[in-house]
């Protein structure tokens, strides 16, 4: 602990057990003559980051030091990383530990396609939870893997051929655009004619990741990690209705709001609009 922490767990000693301070600094571990010093003066902009990085902190649980250092900077509270570093340190916000799962490299990882531009590729992917009532709730989750932007987060009871081509014939008419290609694992929702012949007359190719291969996927399963880290994990869903409201919500602040760490702390909106204005020509050929 730092002195000014252990200064004040010197007083709640004194003031919970009765005891004098020389047997509180040595329980602490605190020198006497540091106790007796005068406590620093925080300034006014430090006393603003330090309450602002708590709030991030309750917001987002789920976030580290790093997503909250951007989010200071964007409003104008902090500059240097250490800074934000020492203070959350400071302020004890350390989130839970993730493990780290093995990296898994197919034998066609080489050969996969990578999307160059926006709408090049989406990909797609279910995920799984429960209500309270035990009920099964499945996610349809869509994703510009060049973006990293969340077209959708839909939830369902469950999911056919036909409620998968109705979502993505929704984001078409509603985002005014269509991918070149879209990748997906071989499901039975995924491989059913329904979903080949929505392909078939919209012109866009299917990319088939081998079977028992999700790393050839990699970009929509980290997102459905990010997904159930800071949605799933965190909330409790009672209805229907409500999984849709809060699922939408986190999407929304997901795309214009949370910083991702492989676009330069942009959000996927803002990465969006930065890389068609600064390739405005070619991306209208493509468009």
């Amino acid at each position: 602990m730092s002195p000014d922490r252990k200064r004040r767990a010197v007083v709640v000693l004194q003031q919970r057990f009765r005891v004098s301070e020389r047997r509180a600094c040595r329980v602490v571990g605190q020198h006497r003559s540091m106790q007796r010093r005068p406590a620093r003066t925080v300034p006014d902009a430090e006393q603003m980051l330090r309450a602002r990085l708590r709030q991030i902190s309750a917001r987002h649980p789920r976030w580290g030091w790093r997503k909250a250092h951007v989010i200071a900077a964007r409003e104008g509270l902090v500059v240097n990383r250490k800074r934000t570093h020492r203070l959350w340190v400071e302020e004890g916000l350390k989130r839970p530990q993730r493990t780290r799962k093995k990296q898994r490299c197919g034998p066609a990882r080489h050969q996969r396609m990578r999307a160059q531009r926006p709408d090049q590729m989406w990909a797609l992917d279910f995920q799984v939870d429960v209500t309270v009532d035990g009920r099964q709730v499945r996610f349809l989750n869509i994703i510009d893997e060049f973006t990293r932007e969340a077209l959708a987060t839909r939830p369902a009871r469950s999911f056919n051929a036909d409620a998968t081509v109705a979502v993505l014939d929704g984001l078409v008419a509603s985002l005014g655009r269509r991918p070149e290609h879209i990748r997906m694992d071989n499901g039975p929702e995924l491989t059913a004619f329904a979903l080949a012949d929505w392909c078939r007359f919209t012109g866009v190719d299917p990319a088939f990741i081998d079977p028992g291969s999700p790393w050839q996927n990699g970009v929509c399963e980290s997102f459905n990690g990010r997904f159930r880290d800071e949605l799933l994990v965190c909330e409790q869903f009672n209805t229907l209705l409500e999984v849709q409201v809060l699922a939408e919500d986190w999407r929304i602040e997901y795309n214009t709001y949370r910083p991702h760490g492989s676009l330069d702390g942009l959000t996927p909106e803002a990465f969006r609009t930065q890389w068609i204005n600064n390739h405005e020509d070619s991306y209208s050929c493509w468009a």
